[in-house]
């Protein structure tokens, strides 16, 4: 999916569009590659075993650009894929990122995690912290292993247990059904955090569906209007990609993206440095975007 530019500044109706202009970059994000252990029919990543659309990362990729966030005073790295801990390089990652900042891995929990906890549990010593949340779809075993394959839930349960008595943060990802009772839906997820020995208070961090990578979903667009009418100066300044960006390795080369949701669209491609990507206008026209509008969707966990 790719934009044509007259597309990016007005709307089909003509209307001037929506936008972000960014501010200080508080959290940087790196993709580890869309290759993953499990084949989810809804991943937003379209990721699976062997999967190369988006490459894996190495130290070697990741290191400049985290020496870069440094030096412009960003307060968190994160990172997503794909399934992180099947990129062999990816614990010497945390440890060179959390020799600097504070970092939050987000990972399903499953095999990749119980296989390398010897070393994980290496990182608990870091000068800053590593977090981790881990998905779990719905708080119901088999609507859960329905979509990850079977045995997924409760491997996902022992991830989060392991890691917890590890002395990492935890916290939960899961999806959001249309119209849903969200109080109830959070309960159930508490009351699972009671049966398996984790803390009740947890943060549980819930997502819409984003739809797999290409697909055109038909959602209002976005417009500068809607941007000043419904939004404030404060809440605008909390959507994504007004305080964090997306590393990603693509054809061999590592980029800079306005968007934790964002990787099929080439418009966003904010260049190869963090320098080049700086103060340059988010255009709100992938309909992810309105999820972000809608819903405050947001991956991340720094406090706005």
């Amino acid at each position: 999916m790719n934009a044509h530019p007259d597309t990016l500044m007005k709307t089909a109706a003509g209307e001037p569009r929506g936008y972000i202009d960014p501010h200080a970059l508080r959290e940087l994000w790196f993709h580890t590659g869309t290759a993953c252990n499990l084949s989810c029919p809804f991943c937003l990543e379209g990721s699976k075993p062997g999967d190369g659309r988006l490459d894996r990362i190495t130290l070697k990729d990741a290191r400049p650009l985290i020496d870069e966030g440094v030096a412009i005073g960003v307060e968190q790295f994160s990172f997503t894929g794909g399934e992180p801990f099947i990129v062999k390089d990816f614990v010497n990652i945390l440890a060179y990122a959390s020799t600097h900042k504070p970092c939050l891995v987000l990972t399903n929990g499953t095999d990749p995690v119980l296989k390398r906890l010897h070393q994980i549990e290496t990182l608990a010593g870091q000068p800053h912290p590593v977090a981790f949340r881990i998905s779990i779809d719905y708080p119901d075993a088999a609507r859960h292993d329905t979509g990850r394959g079977a045995g997924s839930f409760e491997k996902s349960w022992q991830g989060l247990q392991e890691l917890a008595a590890r002395g990492f943060k935890v916290s939960v990802a899961r999806q959001m059904d249309k119209d849903e009772d969200t109080r109830a839906v959070d309960d159930r997820f508490r009351a699972l955090f009671v049966k398996y020995d984790l803390p009740a208070d947890l943060t549980i961090v819930a997502f819409p569906d984003f739809l797999t990578p290409g697909a055109h979903a038909d959602v209002p667009q976005i417009t500068e209007n809607c941007m000043t009418r419904y939004h404030t100066k404060e809440t605008r300044q909390a959507f994504m990609c007004a305080f964090s960006k997306m590393i990603i390795k693509k054809a061999g080369r590592m980029r800079v993206y306005a968007c934790t949701l964002v990787d099929d669209d080439e418009s966003y491609d904010l260049g190869g440095t963090l320098a080049e990507s700086q103060n340059k206008r988010i255009m709100l026209h992938h309909h992810r975007c309105y999820s972000c509008f809608a819903f405050g969707s947001s991956c991340s966990e720094i406090i706005t």
